[in-house]
């Protein structure tokens, strides 16, 4: 399955990004293989919309689940209504890197949600958060 992972940076050292619809980079990583590849996040340079943009953006790219920390309300609903599966990393684990929240991931120590964990609109603030 392809995963795509909110970015800072363009490698497995970076570190994860806590925002959906505003990281600079998706890594899109397949599970199996740990090949990945790096996709710009375009949609973070709107002035509105970015986390919508972002979903479809990654919904484009077939991938199956979607690790991060912040997700808004719009992009929850269009990363659900794509079947994108949401995984949330909890507090403690906020600057992990790329490969650190793969392997929280693949040891099925992240939290799926379905319900945003941030208000949206660049928003880093978690309001819908129960860890």
């Amino acid at each position: 399955m392809k995963i795509a992972i909110c970015s800072s940076g363009q490698n497995w050292e970076s570190p994860i990004d806590i925002r959906f619809g505003r990281c600079p980079y998706f890594l899109l990583v397949d599970d199996k293989t740990n090949q990945f590849e790096v996709l710009e996040n375009t949609a973070g340079r709107a002035s509105h919309g970015a986390g919508v943009s972002a979903a479809q953006m990654v919904a484009n790219k077939k991938v199956g689940a979607v690790l991060g920390v912040n997700f808004g309300p719009n992009a929850v609903n269009v990363l659900g209504s794509s079947g994108i599966k949401i995984y949330s990393l909890p507090p403690e684990k906020f600057s992990v890197s790329i490969a650190e929240a793969l392997e929280l991931y693949k040891e099925g120590k992240l939290k799926k949600i379905e319900k945003a964990t941030g208000m949206g609109r660049g928003s880093s603030t978690g309001s819908g958060r129960d860890w």
